[in-house]
């Protein structure tokens, strides 16, 4: 079966500097949860904005649901909902007008989008809850509602970028069980980032690790532990990216403005 999304010798460079991806390679399946792992600025945000068309690559090729993100932008938008790493929901808004926005922006149906917002309200049991500002929720509640709000218009691939940074161990059981339902339910395939090596190992049926900008290994959780000999995920990943400290990066003030304009996301306060 053909991949639903692909990378090949990917690379990105910012002027000058040396690259912060390098030379990646990798598929993922359709309906697979995959699991992309590595340190600090080891290159994972980068190459989430490239797949999800943030960022242009140096070189290399990429298709998301068999579309070329540089040349055809709108359909691989199309393609996807993401949960940002920031939160990117109106706080000024309702979890329903939230929602509603959101379907106007991708062109959904009125009666098609009504219909599925209250789908998804129950998926995420948030339905109670519809007609509360999201500045009343907590942290969990505004995660599930990125994800009904990332799944309304029907995409094929689910990106979650560090979903659960910053829950308590209930809020992220509960997401989680969310998406496994969703990835059960609707055959949606997940891309996801997380620092939790846990979660990884639970919810992910392929993982790759990335460091230095280079995926160093890629394998279930099981062949990553046997690779390294290691007993638990988090061990093999240490084995595979050493001990040494790293630095906090992020994405440009530029590129999350970028994101929230074409998702529509954050206060207007």
């Amino acid at each position: 079966m053909d991949a639903i999304l692909a990378a090949e010798h990917l690379t990105k460079r910012f002027g000058e500097n040396p690259a912060v991806v390098n030379d990646v390679t990798f598929s993922v399946a359709p309906g697979c949860v995959f699991g992309f792992l590595g340190p600090n600025g080891a290159g994972k945000s980068t190459t989430i904005k490239m797949l999800t068309t943030l960022l242009r690559p140096t070189s290399g090729t990429i298709r998301v649901a068999g579309y070329d993100p540089t040349t055809h932008p709108g359909a691989v938008r199309r393609a996807f909902g993401i949960v940002f790493q920031d939160p990117s929901l109106d706080d000024d808004l309702t979890a329903l007008e939230n929602l509603e926005f959101h379907g106007i922006l991708y062109g959904v149906p009125k009666e098609t989008r009504r219909a599925r917002i209250r789908e998804l309200l129950a998926l995420v049991d948030l339905t109670d809850r519809k007609a509360s500002l999201v500045r009343e929720f907590s942290g969990g509640m505004k995660r599930r509602l990125e994800i009904a709000r990332g799944l309304l218009h029907h995409p094929q691939i689910l990106f979650l970028d560090e979903p659960t940074l910053g829950l308590d161990p209930q809020a992220r059981n509960h997401l989680w069980g969310h998406v496994k339902n969703l990835n059960r339910d609707e055959g949606v395939t997940v891309f996801f980032t997380t620092h939790y090596m846990e979660e990884a190992d639970n919810m992910a049926e392929r993982i790759a690790i990335i460091d230095r900008g280079r995926i160093i290994a890629e394998g279930s959780g099981q062949e990553l532990k046997q690779k390294t000999a290691a007993d638990s995920l988090e061990g093999a990943f240490l084995a595979l990216t050493g001990n040494t400290l790293r630095e906090e990066t992020g994405g440009s003030m530029d590129q999350m403005r970028q994101a929230r304009r074409i998702w529509g996301g954050g206060s207007r306060r």
